[in-house]
């Protein structure tokens, strides 16, 4: 029966789950530092070097725990945190850390880019939301060359974090021999098979000077995940205890392949809701969906356009709540399943890290309307949890109105897991039944790609049915979800009144008094 490796990197871990064609074996994990400055709290990287570190321990670790014969092992496929981007000699030695997906340093690249985008008219802009995010590569590639001119004459390409480890593991020396995963570069660079691949090399030298012959540096194959990014190379089975040669399928970001771990599929939104949240879904034809930040054809399933969009924040918020309180969330949560809808009387917008989808402005920071003077700190973490439903039914209707079908909801990530009263919360204001795998379906991704590339399967659907877990279903209680319509309608009107420049003018007066009005009626 065949066995493989499926890997997936997170921000501060990498986990290693071991599959059967029957489905999970066993899962071990190893950690890497993530580097942080004082005098830069934008900054956020990591090393290449302990990140390959990190896979070989916890691959070995796997092997043991499962009592596996590591020669049993197939294939091997990864997903990673998006956009992560290394920089690279040509004979592709880093030349320095990965600016991680969180690392902020490239807000005035992002924003030129963005300015001249629409300047020029650059259809791309309108398919990544309107605003290209200083979290994604050209952005991030430009800061670095603007502020490092004595590695620029030995800089050769630029990757996501998914390429250069598919890379290394191949033992592929030269940058141009490197497949390149159309989900990331389609989410964070721009690339379409729509207008020809990455914007013209017209506009990116119009941008900086700096960017004079950047497009063939990073050309290449641009690929799903069907594909083979290349095979194990002698050095790196030796360093996991593999056997050479075996298939590495074309990576892609975490969330994506979470989505597919997930059971996602055509008719399926899944929130993968941990630190943040990423809304992924898939529809059969592209289109154009304004404010959501990625519609890329491939990029969840080889067949299908994969949608992207999420909060900035959602776990990080309640964390903060419970920290400004001098606890933590587990302690602060027991008790909240007395909670009623609405009952706290507050109406808290989740922008505490900025508004990802549907406004794409990073520019807006947490508003929590209604305080009087016996609030509690807990009372703000269940109108926090409120307010991300309400959040995440914003961009649910936008992906609607640009024709993803929705028909169920799955709850993914690590917060639905250990969190019931978040799973009810979001029926209620949702409306809809949400699915809860049993279990964390992370790493179950990577697992069917790998299954894929050696033939196990004929089909991701085929896979998902063998190798995806079951789901515990959590249904809207009808008097919740009548409470939540009337508070998600004032939740509306003042997401888009303080969220986007030159509204027009509303009512905000009636604001405070209906949330009195149905706090009181709610707590009768």
């Amino acid at each position: 029966m065949a066995i493989v490796a499926g890997v997936d990197y997170g921000t501060l871990s990498v986990r290693v789950t071991l599959l059967s064609e029957n489905g999970r074996i066993g899962t071990a994990m190893a950690g890497y530092p993530l580097m942080r400055s004082r005098e830069n709290p934008d900054q956020a990287t990591q090393s290449h070097d302990a990140q390959m570190a990190a896979l070989v321990t916890a691959m070995k670790q796997v092997v043991a725990d499962c009592n596996v014969d590591p020669a049993s092992i197939e294939a091997i496929a990864l997903d990673t945190t998006g956009s992560s981007v290394i920089f690279v000699d040509e004979t592709m030695q880093p030349l320095d850390d990965y600016y991680l997906w969180c690392d902020h340093r490239a807000k005035l690249e992002a924003q030129q880019i963005t300015a001249l985008a629409h300047a020029m008219k650059l259809e791309a802009i309108d398919w990544c939301g309107g605003v290209y995010s200083h979290e994604w590569g050209f952005a991030k590639l430009l800061h670095w060359l603007r502020h490092n001119p004595e590695l620029r004459k030995t800089f050769a390409s630029a990757f996501e974090h998914c390429d250069m480890v598919a890379a290394t593991l191949a033992g592929i020396t030269d940058p141009k021999r490197v497949k390149r995963s159309a989900c990331a570069m389609g989410h964070k660079w721009m690339w379409n098979p729509k207008w020809g691949g990455l914007p013209a090399q017209n506009f990116l030298s119009t941008l900086d000077p700096l960017f004079d012959g950047i497009r063939a540096k990073l050309d290449g194959e641009y690929l799903t995940s069907d594909h083979v990014a290349g095979h194990l190379s002698e050095h790196w089975a030796s360093q996991m205890g593999l056997k050479p040669g075996i298939p590495i399928p074309v990576g892609a970001f975490d969330a994506h392949w979470d989505a597919i771990g997930a059971g996602c599929r055509e008719g399926d939104v899944v929130n993968v809701v941990g630190t943040s949240t990423c809304i992924i879904a898939m529809q059969k034809e592209a289109s154009l969906i304004p404010g959501v930040c990625g519609v890329v054809p491939g990029s969840v399933h080889p067949d299908y356009a994969g949608v992207e969009a999420g909060l900035s924040a959602t776990g990080d918020i309640f964390e903060a709540i419970a920290k400004r309180a001098g606890t933590n969330v587990k302690e602060l949560a027991q008790g909240l399943e007395a909670y009623k809808p609405g009952q706290t009387g507050l109406l808290r917008l989740s922008w505490d890290n900025g508004d990802r989808t549907v406004l794409v402005n990073a520019e807006l920071g947490g508003i929590t309307l209604g305080w009087n003077l016996i609030h509690t700190a807990q009372d703000e973490l269940f109108a926090a949890i409120e307010g991300t439903a309400f959040h995440t039914r914003i961009i649910l209707e936008r992906m609607a109105e640009g024709g993803v079908p929705i028909e169920r909801v799955i709850n993914a990530g690590g917060i639905p897991q250990n969190s019931p009263v978040l799973n009810q919360v979001y029926a209620n204001v949702l409306n809809k039944p949400v699915l809860v795998p049993d279990g964390i379906p992370t790493s179950i991704g990577s697992g069917i790609f790998a299954m894929l590339a050696i033939g196990a399967y004929p089909s991701v659907e085929a896979a998902q049915s063998k190798l995806c877990l079951g789901y515990r279903t959590i249904v809207p209680d009808p008097a919740a979800v009548a409470v939540y319509e009337e508070l998600y309608q004032l939740y509306r009107s003042v997401y888009f009144a303080f969220g986007t420049p030159g509204a027009e003018a509303v009512s905000l007066g009636e604001v405070l008094p209906k949330i009195r009005k149905i706090a009181a009626s709610v707590r009768a």
